[in-house]
């Protein structure tokens, strides 16, 4: 007997469930024009930085990853996520091949993990109205924790730092570097939403003619469904636009002149030092040139002289010919000269402190400040007695930098002047706390020799723009290799040196008391920031339980 019309017969097979291989194809097959598009995104916004520049793609990759995301699960919005910062942040940091490109990809997946949990936190925002403010509060809370974690943290590819000439540079002296980022990604996720409500109506639209204006997609509603698109659209405009209408001080309470020293080295690279003392008599022998054209008549004479970071090669104070070297230039030259070395630390055998040492020709080294944010495995190795083992590169750092703990103000001739050496330039509170202890203009003491021509000392100067945007000061950027700059309080360069070039730039530069808002307000407008976008991220998912529950209960009631 035949079983009944509908019914499967008792005793018919089941059609065998597809194996892992084939859902994973399937599932390959589905994400593959998503991931290529947020590679792309990824690859546009790594252009946005120096030396590229390209500043309103960061704005569009904002954009892009919004709408990748947008009413996606979680590991959907994750896999996305990571699908464009690892892309983005190989190309940004390709100027670590130098090292290796081990050394590219491993940092680049570690800073793209950060991308993927924004991602996922934009997945699910945005099913919240208004989403386009909660995703912004969740890139600053992107950056907060990856300028911080781990090791303390990797500020590179902040979207603050890919606007350091852009009509939203101005807002940096109102919140810093986060109110940057928050608007860039603000803009960016209103392109969004507008890009959402104008395809929308289309979508829905139907095929309208024109002897039938009021056929779907043509009618008056269609154009109202559209109108929120167009006021994001104007919003963003408006929020791209609102820099120009923040104040930034650049007026002179004083002052001072200066020369900043790029000896150049030989051997541009990892091992740019070259034969001991190679470096330092570079310095030393540029800056008698800059005494004989002083004492002749071709050059001002300044009120003091900048060395880059690591400009003694060697301890001053340990050996006496680097020492001597130092004084004949000093002396030669006859005012303050702000020195850098790598000094022995005094109280632990085997470390190292990174100073800026001013040195006065007539009572000779003074003051110092020490480098307090080392680089993790490039000035110092974590877990050293572990990793070297396993990853035998690492034995190349010898000693370990041992970290200041005090900021860099330092009375330099007539110049009460704040040092920031080389990658510090890239943390917010650094550069802040040596700004309100009372630095009037800021010195990034660098040694870019081992990432020459790489696009990385670019990226660097972007910062010291920024920063001098951000508190009113005047940033004079010093490298042994280049790029040597001269910043104005409103971050247009004024001067700047070419790169493997011997330099001397001299300069008069406005010193500074008065405190911009975001020095005033600190970090506080970044917490607060990323506090509203992690409270939406709680509000989106108990919204979302909620909904599945009832959702349940309706199901069980039918």
């Amino acid at each position: 007997m035949s079983a009944p019309v509908g019914e499967a017969a008792p005793d018919a097979p089941r059609p065998p469930s597809p194996s892992r291989i084939t859902r994973f194809g399937r599932l390959v097959r589905r994400e593959a024009p998503r991931t290529g598009l947020a590679v792309l995104a990824g690859l546009a916004l790594a252009l946005s930085f120096p030396p590229y520049d390209l500043w309103p793609l960061s704005g569009l990759a904002v954009a892009a990853l919004a709408l990748l995301t947008r009413g996606r699960t979680l590991r959907q919005g994750a896999w996305t996520g990571f699908a464009l910062g690892l892309p983005f942040f190989f190309v940004l940091l390709r100027w670590l091949r130098v090292v290796g490109y081990d050394a590219v990809v491993g940092l680049s997946v570690i800073e793209a993990l950060f991308l993927a949990v924004l991602g996922a936190g934009l997945a699910l925002v945005s099913r919240l109205p208004a989403w386009p403010l909660w995703g912004a509060c969740l890139w600053v809370a992107e950056e907060l924790a990856r300028d911080r974690l781990p090791f303390g943290g990797f500020p590179w590819g902040r979207l603050a730092f890919a606007n350091t000439a852009s009509p939203l540079t101005p807002l940096a002296a109102l919140g810093g570097a986060p109110l940057v980022t928050f608007a860039v990604a603000l803009a960016g996720g209103l392109l969004a939403f507008a890009v959402a409500a104008l395809v929308r109506p289309r979508a829905l639209g139907g095929s309208a003619t024109p002897e039938d204006p009021e056929a779907p997609g043509r009618g008056p509603g269609t154009v109202r469904a559209a109108l929120p698109g167009v006021e994001a659209l104007a919003l963003a405009a408006a929020v791209v636009l609102a820099g120009y209408a923040v104040p930034v001080p650049t007026g002179a309470d004083d002052t001072v002149d200066v020369a900043l020293v790029q000896g150049n080295v030989q051997n541009p690279g990892m091992d740019f030092l070259g034969r001991p003392m190679m470096i330092l008599d570079n310095h030393v022998d540029a800056t008698l040139a800059l005494a004989k054209d002083i004492k002749e008549g071709r050059a001002r004479k300044p009120d003091l002289v900048i060395w880059p970071e690591n400009s003694s090669d060697l301890d001053p104070f340990r050996y006496g010919q680097a020492y001597a070297r130092i004084e004949e230039a000093v002396k030669a030259v006859g005012v303050p000269v702000l020195v850098g070395a790598l000094v022995d630390h005094p109280g632990k055998s085997g470390y190292v402190d990174n100073n800026g040492i001013v040195w006065d020709p007539r009572t000779g080294p003074g003051a110092s400040y020490t480098k307090q944010h080392p680089v993790p495995f490039g000035e110092y190795v974590p877990f050293r007695d572990q990793l070297s083992k396993v990853i035998t590169r690492l034995q190349r750092v010898q000693r370990d930098f041992y970290p200041g703990d005090h900021t860099g103000v330092l009375q330099v001739g007539p110049a009460r002047l704040g040092d920031v050496i080389c990658f510090e330039v890239a943390y917010d509170e650094i550069v802040r706390d040596t700004v309100t202890a009372g630095a009037r203009a800021l010195v990034v003491q660098t040694n870019n020799a081992t990432y020459g021509r790489t696009g990385q000392p670019e990226q660097q100067l972007a910062m010291s723009r920024l920063r001098a945007v951000e508190h009113g000061r005047s940033v004079v950027t010093v490298a042994t290799s280049g790029i040597s700059a001269v910043v104005a309080p409103d971050g247009e360069v004024l001067q700047r040196s070419e790169e493997f070039t011997r330099d001397v730039i001299q300069a008069r530069i406005p010193l500074r008391d008065g405190a911009t808002v975001a020095d005033r307000v600190g970090a506080g407008p970044e917490w607060a920031l990323a506090m509203v976008g992690l409270l939406s991220c709680a509000a989106a998912f108990l919204i979302g339980r909620r909904g599945h529950r009832r959702d349940v209960k309706e199901k069980g009631q039918q």
